[in-house]
């Protein structure tokens, strides 16, 4: 005798991740039309939804109270997914001191590439602060793409964290609101702020196709960007030289020195795109996220090279 197959929610997939980062989303809108049959239709709606919330909270808190393996524990407080959840119900096995170290000690690769790092001076309660030392404070994009990687990976790990500020360097010495559930999912994960300038992080799995010493153009929503492969780490950058102002389609990659193909200018890939007098090419910021490559844009450049 033959069961029916059982429905499956794509989230269902451990590796549909990019399923889940819109669940967020999803609830939303259908909240958003229960609001059509009106004000007890919603509240009705928003009800449903703190129940479930509930629901799955008390599952979990029975969960983690059976896993008397520290091993699975970290595990599960690894998972993007499964540690956003613990987050929301106040079940995350790891302090916020803990998270933030993590966070920081997983961007520290991307910051090495453009010469710099960060140490966490401090917590206060809800806030956060770090000092940048050793990168290119003479490119002011630079600089912006450092801090927008390091704020996005707290954000991401510690929801509770309400103020990341950045201070002169210096030696270093309860339940969550449901609500940030839908927002980390309905952001992906990621720190997402309204306005102009607005900064995104976008999938570009494209990019991971690169081979050592290659150099191509890909159009990541709607802005082209020129990334290089130098060894074994990866760099994203504006098409744009900030010397002839034209594209850099055609540019070739000699060692590490990524080279115009118009006025022949040479650009220090493995440093924040440095050029010999000065100039600089504006980098993106591009890290594997949920296990994606993924890069971060604004709707207006990440600041001017100088």
């Amino acid at each position: 005798m033959t069961t029916p197959d059982r429905p499956t929610s794509p989230l269902a997939d451990p590796g549909n991740d990019a399923q889940w980062r819109t669940a967020g989303d999803r609830i939303q809108a259908l909240l958003d039309s229960a609001a059509a049959g009106g004000a007890a239709a919603y509240e009705r709606a928003q009800q449903l939804v703190r129940e479930v919330v509930e629901l799955y909270g008390a599952g979990l808190e029975r969960i983690m109270g059976l896993a008397g393996d520290p091993g699975l524990a970290e595990r599960l407080a690894t998972d993007d997914l499964v540690a956003s959840l613990l987050l929301v119900h106040g079940l995350h096995p790891h302090d916020v001191r803990r998270r933030v170290c993590d966070a920081l000690d997983r961007v520290r690769p991307y910051l090495g590439s453009h010469g710099g790092d960060v140490d966490l001076v401090a917590i206060d309660g809800d806030t956060v602060r770090l000092a940048f030392t050793g990168s290119c404070k003479s490119c002011p994009s630079s600089a912006v793409t450092l801090e927008l990687a390091v704020q996005d990976a707290i954000r991401a790990a510690a929801p509770e964290v309400c103020t990341i500020e950045v201070v002169a360097a210096e030696p270093a010495t309860g339940m969550i609101p449901a609500e940030s559930l839908l927002a980390y999912l309905r952001v992906g994960g990621h720190v997402r702020s309204d306005g102009p300038g607005a900064t995104a992080w976008h999938p570009a799995p494209e990019l991971a196709g690169l081979e050592p010493g290659e150099v191509a153009g890909f159009s990541v929503d709607g802005t082209t960007l020129l990334a290089c492969r130098v060894d074994d780490q990866l760099f994203a950058y504006r098409d744009r030289c900030p010397v002839c102002d034209d594209t850099l389609a055609g540019a070739r990659l000699r060692a590490r020195m990524l080279e115009c193909p118009r006025c022949n200018t040479g650009f220090d890939a493995v440093h924040a795109g440095a050029g010999a007098n000065g100039d600089h090419l504006q980098p993106i910021p591009v890290l594997l996220r949920d296990g994606v490559l993924s890069v971060a844009l604004r709707g207006e450049p990440l600041g001017a090279g100088t």
